[in-house]
């Protein structure tokens, strides 16, 4: 019989992290750019009390062990109390994000059959739409104050969230259970057929944070003041309202208000030291700093994911404003992070272009993930840097099934089941850094070569005079597909499809250069601000490459 180990029994769940930090950072800050356009402050101990009171409210409306609470919030103070309020009180807290069609919002709620719906004053629109349509949703919470709840509403018996929190005492204990036990839940952004659920454990939650937390990974410290840009809508702010909690920093959280201006002021104000957000975020931020030639003064390192981040936004950032870019990559059915992109004493010895090629690209696994490329027949493809194929990865906080379908979506390498398709194609070099170089519905296959759309939206972006890029494959009847750019110039700037062009030249092979240039007021994106490469295609479906013939 195997000799067990003689350590305390405890649950890895979400409420610990909570009870930590307001027991052991208690007066560290919580600050908020509310909806209702103040800065609201209070620190851990206060966010854990409320936190409680959330829990006594939820149970006061009739929600037992394992129903659904839904969210439709920004970052701010009373989405983190319903965090860990509902998940924490062995419900399911459930983030919708709002930016998806409104049919979308109403069939995930149904789909996951909400009991509560929580959302944020400047949703009360959308909701009086909506709410005849959601017919699981018994509870309507607007999460405000008496003083700017509406007179009038559509919803009928609409609660006022401050009046449910101040009825109750917060004499409350956490309760302790299966940490195996679902905490929360986050649909896909559903770019084709409907969107997907991933559900998550708490363990799986609590190991993430510590995952994430890691020095190599993002590196959260009670040193740090962190700002997520990344909403709590998309895959839980990617996990930092836990790891905040579980560092015992101060944390800063926006609301509504993310254009470039009130960014930076807030950056500013609050002395923040870390962030994280997708690129097309950090567009706006440095296009408003450029344009008033603003600097940083305490702003030193951002996690940058969601998408590819182009090389001359990571180079703009660290040589003109002196913000480390930590490149990453992850998806909403891993909790999100899958790797991080910091270099080892090793590879500091490298020279400085080699160190930044490498830091191109999406990193290194931490651990708690694995990954492997295979080719078509699951066969696993070495680590070379130049094979590339379908990116596969397994791990304590990857999904094995998704909410409410049956069957498995994992698949087997080398002939050992249990691995899941990440739908990315990708390399691996032999330092184990991942590069993505497509999604596999978008690379382009040009006379039976793979082209790799990012590395040509990379080279795009470098332009001077290019604000943003996307490439998408048109039909050809020689080669079978080709490359098209479609570029957003920058204001006032003055570029030709010649000269763009010719920038590619020396860059590439010049079978791979793109077929030709279209010029754009706007790029359509997905609600968690990706480019929606299905939309474009479908924009230019019919459009005909120069040279050939009409049809």
């Amino acid at each position: 019989m195997a000799l067990m180990g003689q350590m305390m029994a405890g649950s890895l769940l979400i409420s610990s992290l909570i009870k930590h930090a307001a027991r052991h950072a208690a007066e560290t800050e919580i600050v908020s750019k509310r909806v209702e356009g103040d800065l609201h402050r209070y620190t851990w101990r206060d966010a854990e009390l409320r936190s409680r009171k959330v829990a006594q409210a939820l149970a006061g409306l009739g929600c037992q062990a394992g129903d659904r609470v839904a969210t439709l919030a920004w970052n701010g103070y009373r989405h983190l109390e319903i965090y860990y309020g509902s998940s924490g009180s062995e419900l399911v807290c459930h983030t919708i994000n709002p930016r998806l069609f409104p049919e979308q919002i109403a069939w995930i709620a149904n789909d996951a059959q909400d009991l509560v719906l929580c959302f944020d004053l400047n949703f009360l629109p959308l909701i009086e739409k909506l709410a005849a349509q959601m017919s699981s949703v018994k509870h309507f919470v607007l999460m405000t104050d008496r003083a700017h709840m509406p007179a009038q509403t559509g919803i009928n018996e609409l609660l006022c969230y401050e009046e449910l929190v101040e009825a109750e005492n917060g004499d409350y204990d956490w309760p302790e259970f299966d940490e195996n036990t679902a905490s929360s839940i986050c649909y896909t952004s559903g770019t084709t057929g409907h969107p997907k659920g991933a559900v998550y454990s708490h363990r799986s939650s609590v190991l993430h944070a510590y995952g994430s937390a890691l020095p190599d990974a993002m590196g959260c410290s009670a040193l740090d003041v962190i700002l997520p840009v990344v909403p709590m809508f998309h895959v839980n702010a990617w996990g930092l309202p836990y790891s905040c909690a579980l560092v015992g920093c101060k944390l800063v959280m926006p609301g509504p208000h993310m254009d470039g201006k009130s960014l930076f002021e807030l950056f500013e104000n609050e002395g923040v030291t870390f962030s994280a957000g997708v690129p097309t975020v950090w567009l706006g931020l440095l296009t408003y700093m450029k344009a008033n030639q603003l600097k940083f003064s305490s702003f030193k390192r951002t996690v940058i994911g969601g998408a590819a981040c182009p090389p001359a936004m990571m180079r703009t950032l660290e040589d003109d404003f002196g913000v480390e870019v930590i490149h990453a990559w992850g998806m909403t059915e891993m909790s999100p992070l899958g790797t991080l992109s910091k270099l080892t004493a090793r590879q500091m010895s490298l020279p400085t272009e080699a160190q930044r090629r490498l830091l191109e690209k999406q990193g290194k696994v931490i651990y708690g993930v694995d990954m492997a490329v295979s080719d078509d027949e699951g066969n696993e493809l070495p680590w070379d840097g130049v094979s590339s194929g379908n990116l596969l990865v397994r791990g304590p906080w990857v999904i094995k099934s998704y909410f409410g379908q049956t069957g498995s979506p994992l698949v087997s390498l080398n002939g050992q089941p249990g691995w899941f398709p990440t739908g990315d194609v990708a390399t691996i070099d032999s330092y184990g850094f991942m590069q993505i170089t497509d999604r596999s519905k978008d690379v382009i296959k040009s006379g039976g070569e793979w082209i790799s759309s990012i590395e040509l939206e990379n080279i795009a972006m470098a332009h001077p005079a290019v604000f943003e890029a996307a490439v998408i494959a048109c039909a050809h009847p020689k080669w079978d597909e080709r490359p098209l750019l479609v570029v957003i110039k920058k204001p006032d700037a003055e570029l030709s499809r010649e000269q763009l062009l010719e920038f590619f030249e020396g860059q590439i092979p010049k079978w791979q250069i793109p077929d030709d240039v279209v010029f754009v007021t706007e790029i359509p994106h997905t609600a968690t601000g990706k480019i929606q490469k299905l939309k474009l295609r479908d924009q230019f479906r019919t459009y005909r490459l120069p040279g050939l013939p009409t049809v």
